[in-house]
């Protein structure tokens, strides 16, 4: 009774959450949260207007060669075999750091969301944003303290999902996704309440674990059934922001080139690269597609999540007035990345295959991936 009850309350709050979520105003999505927005511009048009100035195709072009062509040398010479070796074996050492590392990625921008008033993103403000408060700060609290860690996530996801089918355009802030799903499987891990509780209640000797009516009987069982899909949890990442990425690169950048075209004479970008505006907004989506595509199939995962990082950066120190909590989600899963690698069913696996110098993997001891 106690059970059906708490889950009566669940998902009471799951609804009016996703209820608030569909009647909540739309703000601003990412290029806009430094911009009203500019003219509205044919995608198509623009696109093609640009590449047919012969200097923007030529440098385009001559970029993605370059990268390709660099891509596909180190893989033939790995000149800094060593190097890399060392630098896998070192992220790799953090892997008793990743719940951690995804509890704040997650929790923090949460707190954030909750204390500022809105769901996830900027990107919606309900009219009134009680539950949405009440919501984010709870769930990113528990979250940062490791308490009930793979339930609280669960809800998250949940919760997110919901007013996902309510409002399409929380797309923006994609990445709670891979963020909850990676949190449910590894857990809480060090330090979170979580092991402090699964401490006391399997030491027989504590007077805890005889009060205890959740770990054995809940906490050890979900465990051991979620422990097996834990390997997982690189390609959870790696495909969750792979699609971030590419939906920002098209949805936001190419698709709507009038508003990034803003952004571009706000802060007189072009005097940063003196090249055409409208090359910009096309290298900037073609970049973001980039990456997202690395990611998302797992080509050097390391490196491209710190392509990833090095992008974000420059974005939040180079405006100054971009809200940085909204971004703090996809810093931190990046980051996960560079630590986890890519996991299986990726190039980088292969690529571990062929090349006999791969390093533990950092969730199961299995070969890490050649990134």
């Amino acid at each position: 009774m106690n059970l059906l009850r708490k889950w009566s309350a669940g998902t009471t709050v799951l609804l009016s959450v996703a209820f608030a979520a569909a009647f909540a105003t739309p703000a601003r999505a990412h290029i806009q949260y430094v911009t009203p927005g500019g003219d509205a511009v044919d995608p198509l048009g623009f696109l093609l207007s640009t590449l047919a100035e012969p200097v923007n195709t030529a440098l385009l072009a001559g970029g993605a060669g370059l990268g390709l062509v660099s891509l596909l040398a180190y893989l033939r010479v790995r000149p800094v075999r060593r190097d890399v070796l060392l630098l896998r074996e070192l992220l790799a050492g953090y892997r008793d750091l990743l719940p951690w590392l995804l509890r704040l990625s997650v929790g923090l921008p949460l707190v954030g969301a909750g204390f500022a008033g809105y769901l996830f993103t900027p990107v919606f403000t309900p009219a009134e944003p009680t539950l949405v408060r009440l919501f984010g700060i709870t769930v990113g609290f528990l979250l940062l303290f490791g308490f009930g860690t793979r339930l609280v996530a669960s809800f998250g996801l949940a919760v997110y999902l919901a007013a996902l089918a309510a409002s399409p355009d929380l797309l923006l802030a994609f990445e709670y996704v891979p963020g909850f799903l990676a949190i449910a499987l590894v857990g809480g891990g060090r330090p979170s309440a979580d092991q402090v509780i699964a401490r006391m209640a399997a030491d027989d000797r504590t007077l805890y674990s005889r009060i205890d009516p959740f770990y054995r009987r809940v906490a050890v069982p979900v465990v051991a059934r979620v422990d097996g899909f834990r390997q997982y949890v690189p390609l959870v990442l790696r495909a969750g922001m792979g699609v971030a990425f590419v939906y920002l690169g098209v949805v936001q950048k190419l698709a709507n080139p009038g508003d990034s075209l803003a952004v571009v004479a706000k802060y007189d970008l072009t005097a940063v690269v003196p090249v055409d505006p409208a090359l910009w907004v096309v290298g900037a989506g073609l970049t973001e597609m980039a990456v997202g595509f690395a990611l998302l199939f797992g080509v050097f995962t390391r490196f491209f999540s710190g392509v990833a990082f090095l992008l974000l950066t420059t974005t939040l120190f180079g405006l100054p007035d971009d809200p940085v909590v909204a971004h703090i989600s996809v810093f931190g899963l990046v980051s996960a990345l560079l630590v986890t690698g890519a996991g299986p069913f990726s190039f980088d696996a292969w690529a571990a295959r062929e090349v006999p110098d791969a390093v533990p993997d950092p969730l199961d001891e299995s070969p890490s991936t050649a990134d």
